[in-house]
This record gives C-alpha cells, sequence and structure tokens, in this order.
C-alpha cells in the first residue's frame, strides 16, 4: 500500500441521476440499461465504468455492425481485430505487428501533448504485443491556413509528434499532412506504429486464468485524461477550453523505460497475459482481461501506484494517465519480474487477482466501490443499427470544358506544387528523426540522397536481414466525400500502389476511420459506403484488414470533417536492394505512363487550385486494372527493368513527372502533343504509375504481352523540366519547398 493511498480523503460524490449519466455521454435508454443488469442503482464508480466502456470510442456501438463486414482473414494472418494491433506473417518465422489510432479532439484542445500522447499509446498497443517498434508514420489534417487557428496547431502536433518519438528512439518514416477547411474546427491526427516480433514470442490480452496476480507497471496514476474515451466520442462546440484536463500528459523517457522491461520481460518467459492502460486506463485494461479469458477480477485500489494525494476509486479507474500496463503474471515469476521492472526503475505493483465469477470487483479504503458483471461491458454492451441515407453522387463534368490557364502547362504546374496540399512538408520532416536505429532506406518527403531516398512508401530494412518492410498512409478525403463507395477503394488501392511503387508486396493494413456525428443519416450513409469501398478493394486486392480505429463525432458547432478513412498499408520486399525510388536516377532514362490516362478531372486538384471549382465525381476505380498494373510494375522493378516509379495521384500525370524531377534533381523532355487537353496531365486517373527505365522496348513489350497499358511520354534529360515550356527543376524545387516556413514564419 503506498503512502498517498492510505490517506482516506473525504469524499462526496454526487448523486446518481439521468443527468449525471447524460454528462457522461449515455443516453436515457443507456442508464436503464445499466440499472436493468444491475438490479439497482449504480454507484459514482460504477456508473464511471459503465459509461467509458460503453463511450463510442471504446465499444464502436455505432460501427459494429458494419466493421463486421471487412475482410480480416488471409494467408499472413496471424491475429486480426480484436487484440491490441494486428500481427502478420513477414516469413523467417518473423511478424509485423501494427495499428493505427487517431488523437483527434486531445490534439486540437491541446496540440502538443495530444499529439504525443496518440504516438506513445500507438506504441505501447504494439510492444504490449511483444513487437519491437520499428517506425512510426502518421496522417495529419488540418483546417484552412488562412484560419486564426490553424498556424498553431500545425506547430504543436508537429512538435508533440517529433518531441514523443525522436525522444523514445523510434523512427517517423512516413505519413501524410493536408489542409481543407473542414477540419477547421476539429483537425485529425492519426498516429501509426510498426513493430517486429518473432512469431513464437507474441503476446496477447487473453490467456488469463483464475488464482492469477494482477501486476500493475509503469507510470504512477494521476488525474489526468479522466473521461478522455468520452470526450473523444463527442462533437465539439465551439469553446473547448473545458476539455483541457481530459488530455493526458506523456513521458517519453518513461516510455522508453518501458518498452525495454516489457520487452526483456517477455524474454523470461513471465506473462500469461497483458494490455496496455489506454483509453479508459485500468477500466479497460483490466475488462478486456476478464472479458477474453472468461474470468473476473478483483482489484485493490489502496495498492495501485498514486502520484496525488486522495484519489477516489473512480478517478483512478478512468485516469488516462500514460506509460501504464496491465499484466497477468505465473506466480512462480513474480519475483523475477519485479526485479526486472524496478531495474528499469519504473513502478510495480500487485494489485488484485483473477477470479471465476466473472465479475469486476474494486476495493478501496476497506469498502467496495465496484461490483458488475463483466459481459455487459463488453460483449453485451450496447449496439446500434443507426439509421442512413444513401449518399447522393454528384453528376459528371465535362472534362474538356477546363483547360490550362493563362500561365499555360508550366505556369499551372508551379501553382499547384505551392498549394499547401502539394507543397514540399520538410519543414515538418526536418523535426522528425527519421533515421534513428539506422534501417531506414526511403522516407516520403525527404530529398533523395545518397544515403537516403524518397519512395512512394517508407522502408525500413529489418536488423541483421535483407529482408525491408514498406508502410504507406492514405486516402483522398475530397473523393470520399463526392463519392464515399469509389473514395473507400481509392484509398485502398492507393496504399496498395505506393507499396507496390517500391518493389514490395502488400500484405495487410490497418485503418482509421475519421467521420462526423454518426446520429446524422447522411453521415452513417458515408460511413457505410466507404466502409463497402475499402471492403471490396480488400478483397480483390488480397489486402486483409488485420487492425484499426473508429473516431466518429468529428463535428464543431453541427460542421463535420470531410469523411477521412485513413489506410495505413505494410509490405515487404525480400531484398531491398532491389527497391526502387521515385527520383529520377540518371539522365537517358525513357519515361513510361503504366495504365490508361482518360483525363478525369471531377474532384481534382488543378479543377480547385486552377478554377477554384470543388466539383464532378470521384475517379472511379477498377479494382481488377489496379491489381494487373501493379502486379505488372513490381515484376518489372524486381527483374531490373524499372529504376525509378511513382504513382499517379493529386495533380495528375504532369505533378508525378515533376516530384520525380525534384526527387533526383535531374530533368526531363517530355512530348507535349497538340491534341493532349490539361485533363490529359493534369487528370487524377487511377492505376497508374510512371516508370523510368533503361529497357523502354522490354516494358513496351512485355506490358503488350500482359494485356497493361503503356505509352512513353519523353526522357530524362540535363536539369530543367521541358514540357512544352522549360523550367530548371531547381525551380520547381524552391517553389514546392518555400511555402509552408513561410507559412509558418507568418
Amino acid at each position: 500500500m503506498t503512502a498517498l493511498a492510505k490517506q482516506k480523503p473525504v469524499i462526496q460524490e454526487p448523486a446518481i441521476t439521468l443527468e449525471l449519466a447524460k454528462s457522461f455521454g449515455m443516453s436515457g435508454d443507456e442508464f436503464q440499461m445499466v440499472q436493468n443488469i444491475l438490479g439497482r442503482m449504480p454507484t459514482y464508480t460504477e456508473l464511471g465504468v459503465f459509461s467509458v466502456m460503453w463511450s463510442e470510442h471504446c465499444s464502436y456501438k455505432s460501427s459494429r455492425i458494419h466493421l463486421k463486414k471487412l475482410p480480416t482473414t488471409g494467408s499472413c494472418v496471424i491475429q486480426g481485430p480484436g487484440e491490441g494491433a494486428g500481427v502478420i506473417d513477414i516469413g523467417d518465422g518473423q511478424a509485423a505487428i501494427f495499428k493505427m489510432e487517431s488523437h483527434n479532439h486531445p490534439s486540437y484542445i491541446e496540440p502538443y501533448q495530444g499529439a504525443a500522447t496518440g504516438v506513445g499509446g500507438i506504441m505501447r498497443d504494439v510492444f504490449t504485443m511483444g513487437g519491437r517498434p520499428i517506425a512510426n508514420l502518421n496522417a495529419l489534417r488540418f483546417g484552412e491556413p488562412s484560419h486564426p487557428k490553424t498556424r498553431s496547431l500545425v506547430k504543436g502536433v508537429v512538435a508533440g509528434i517529433s518531441g514523443y518519438g525522436n525522444c523514445v528512439g523510434v523512427p517517423t518514416v512516413g505519413g501524410e499532412t493536408y489542409f481543407h477547411k473542414s477540419y477547421n474546427g476539429n483537425n485529425l491526427v492519426n498516429a501509426m506504429t510498426v513493430g517486429l516480433a518473432d512469431q513464437d514470442k507474441i503476446f496477447y490480452a487473453r490467456g488469463a486464468g483464475v488464482g492469477q496476480p494482477i501486476v500493475y507497471v509503469g507510470s504512477k496514476t494521476g488525474r489526468d485524461g479522466i473521461h478522455g474515451a468520452t470526450m473523444a466520442s463527442a462533437e465539439f462546440g465551439d469553446g473547448n477550453e473545458e476539455n483541457r484536463p481530459t488530455v493526458q500528459v506523456g513521458d517519453p523517457f518513461t516510455e522508453k523505460l518501458l518498452i525495454e522491461a516489457c520487452l526483456e520481460l517477455m524474454k523470461s518467459d513471465a506473462i500469461i497475459s497483458i494490455q496496455d492502460m489506454g483509453a479508459a486506463g485500468l477500466t479497460s485494461s483490466a475488462v478486456e482481461i476478464a472479458s477474453k479469458g472468461e474470468i473476473g477480477v478483483v482489484l485493490d485500489l489502496d495498492k495501485v501506484p498514486q502520484r496525488e494525494q486522495g484519489m477516489v476509486p473512480y478517478e483512478i479507474m478512468l485516469s488516462e494517465s500514460q506509460e501504464r500496463m496491465l499484466m497477468i503474471l505465473k506466480p512462480e515469476a513474480e519475483d523475477k519480474a519485479r526485479e526486472i521492472i524496478e531495474k528499469w526503475d519504473l513502478d510495480f505493483a500487485v494489485i488484485g487477482y483473477t477470479t471465476d465469477d466473472q465479475r469486476l470487483k474494486l476495493d478501496m479504503y476497506g469498502e467496495r466501490w465496484c461490483d458488475i458483471p463483466v459481459p455487459p461491458l463488453v460483449d453485451k454492451s450496447p449496439v446500434y443499427d443507426r439509421p442512413s441515407v444513401a449518399p447522393s453522387l454528384p453528376k459528371a463534368i465535362d472534362d474538356r470544358a477546363f483547360d490550362v490557364s493563362s500561365n499555360g502547362l508550366i505556369g499551372d504546374l508551379k501553382t499547384l506544387l505551392a498549394c499547401p496540399d502539394l507543397a514540399s512538408k520538410r519543414w515538418i520532416w526536418e523535426q522528425y528523426d527519421s533515421l534513428v536505429m539506422g534501417e531506414t532506406i526511403f522516407s516520403p518527403g525527404i530529398a533523395q540522397t545518397q544515403a537516403l531516398k524518397a519512395g512512394d512508401a517508407a522502408l525500413v530494412k529489418i536488423e541483421d536481414k535483407n529482408k525491408a518492410l514498406a508502410m504507406s498512409s492514405d486516402v483522398t478525403p475530397r473523393y470520399v466525400e463526392a463519392n464515399p463507395y469509389e473514395g473507400g477503394k481509392q484509398a485502398v488501392a492507393e496504399s496498395w500502389r505506393n507499396i507496390t511503387a517500391t518493389g514490395s508486396m502488400p500484405l495487410a493494413i490497418t485503418n482509421n476511420l475519421n467521420f462526423g456525428n454518426p446520429e446524422k443519416p447522411e453521415i452513417m450513409g458515408q460511413f457505410i459506403a466507404s466502409l463497402d469501398g475499402i471492403g471490396e478493394a480488400c478483397r480483390v486486392l488480397d489486402y486483409p484488414i488485420v487492425s484499426g480505429n473508429v473516431s466518429l463525432y468529428n463535428e464543431t458547432s453541427g460542421r463535420a470533417i470531410q469523411p477521412t478513412p485513413t489506410i495505413g498499408g505494410v509490405g515487404v520486399i525480400t531484398n531491398y536492394k532491389n527497391a526502387v525510388g521515385l527520383g529520377f536516377t540518371h539522365t537517358g532514362h525513357s519515361i513510361i505512363v503504366i495504365g490508361d490516362t482518360g483525363g478525369h478531372l471531377g474532384q481534382s486538384l488543378f479543377l480547385r487550385e486552377i478554377h477554384n471549382a470543388e466539383t464532378g465525381d470521384a475517379p472511379h476505380v477498377d479494382l481488377n486494372t489496379e491489381k494487373a498494373n501493379g502486379d505488372f510494375v513490381r515484376s518489372q522493378i524486381l527483374s531490373g527493368n524499372i529504376l525509378s516509379c511513382h504513382d499517379v495521384s493529386d495533380g495528375g500525370l504532369i505533378v508525378a513527372l515533376a516530384e520525380m524531377a525534384m526527387a533526383g534533381q535531374i530533368g526531363c523532355v517530355i512530348d507535349a502533343k497538340p491534341n493532349h487537353a490539361a485533363s490529359f496531365w493534369f487528370g487524377e486517373d487511377q492505376a497508374r504509375y510512371i516508370i523510368a527505365t533503361d529497357s523502354p522496348d522490354q516494358i513496351l513489350e512485355s506490358a503488350q504481352a500482359a494485356g497493361v497499358t503503356a505509352q512513353k511520354l519523353g526522357v530524362t534529360h540535363g536539369r530543367d523540366f521541358i514540357l512544352g515550356q522549360s523550367i530548371p527543376v531547381s525551380k520547381l524545387t524552391d517553389i514546392n519547398e518555400s511555402w509552408l516556413p513561410d507559412y509558418m514564419e507568418g
């Protein structure tokens, strides 16, 4: 028993009323359900436990019935959704463990700590299962640059990500950053971690039995983050200052100690079951272990290490203090485990034991504060089939009606390269340590150098192997908003393309489904349609979903974000030396586009930035063509016939060509045929790659034999980008790299 816990405070708990339950995010029906389950009025602590476990963030009560439709199995899948993270087989007896999760609301309230603890939390999900984190990624969405909060949010979020990840010593190797007015009152911070483990050393929350000790490991418990899960399950109002106490406070140095301590303990064969104290803290971790083991737990909260005086059971159970774990240990291994944990200067406390009655019982100060059945907290929690309205789809536009501006092709290219979405994010990437651990090969967003290349996906070598993991984060919200079904397909397809473009085989994905208020039928319609598209793409591309997160209620004062189902993909290449980056590497190489260019301008950046129009349908995604084109490109990379590769996405062919030139600082001469309209150069048709090769005839012949469309565009040459007009590649680079630092300097 700690010295702090012995001091019994004067406890004045509020009366249990419907109004109190509603302040905890519960509905009237849910409050009545709690009373029916217990056969009585709940205590204050019990109401808190039910409210966080039944929150949208923890229970997925609006999304569970739809998530069941997604494909979660495959030849590489070891563990799909349901544990802390997904696990896939990457050969050689090794596994990749990965997941993506949101920290949206906390990052809007307190950008630094919100983003930092998002990184810390997702890393714990991975190393809890035995995986040493080897890479972090993030997907960020901010409001329009002119909004008064955007600059400070960017600064705080980026500082939080770098401050935590850099201190822990895990490289941040990939991600994306975009701006749109729909995120003015609700930015998105999606964090992803990829870890590495041996397949015979993977740990789960399940597996606990009766009569086993429950052990608390890590930092002490404070009052930070109480009701964080509830806050993440509700809309914002215009003023969010009152939510600041719900934001957790992280300590990356303690996280580093916790990683090393847990991984050392895992080698000792002492752990039966383990769970991170993430959202809902000690409540969720205890309930998850009990639920998955079909057992009960008794916790003596006096024994929980506490850093603040006078804490009560409600606060201890709902605190989301960071860097904490809950474990079930083999009884004979307790002393050895304590020795290992305390060697790393972390708290170790036996705080309870498991029982056979499937109940959660909480004791403190000689009293029982909670005695409730476990199954209703998890398996029997509310599930809603919310009303939905099928999205109304926009009309197709006449692509021929939109021409280049009076500035010409090169002038419009310059405008696009300087726009917030396409502008270089070097200002951000330079704050992230991408090279710590020494295994990073490709890192998107960093200029190609002799030591490090830019690739469509990040590439991280596995120590003592030639094998490397490829990883990417992708979604195009403007497509999903216009056509949720096609936009959902496209998010998966682009992730698959980006991994393929390095020469790697895409294996599986995690996702982070960011949407507005699910109680609005039009939002549920978006959600359902996008999941249908995601599911179809995963099935056709053999790209199963092994983990993920749903973040709903991303609205402020009734204004929803663009639907943003972020896809985090992971793939593998058996020999990293065969991988290719996106930058041109030599002059004299032929430039070829793989895939059909029909000139689809609907929802394109060209329309938005040049014609000030966000209109038209999203591009159609032919998944069979995606697979055929991607398999062809990958095979040609591994055969050594492709020397640079870049998928075609935002901004179309001309932007992809410019990005390849800028990444390699090598120019090109492109054939500008008179019959090539603006839509040819700026259209965002899918299933396309631009490649550079010194074997053009072989590529073209092989493509024809495979039934894959291929067209020669030009040749790499000199230091100028020549497409009708000419501009030095260095000038394009200056234009591309100047916007963000200029913006951040005000």
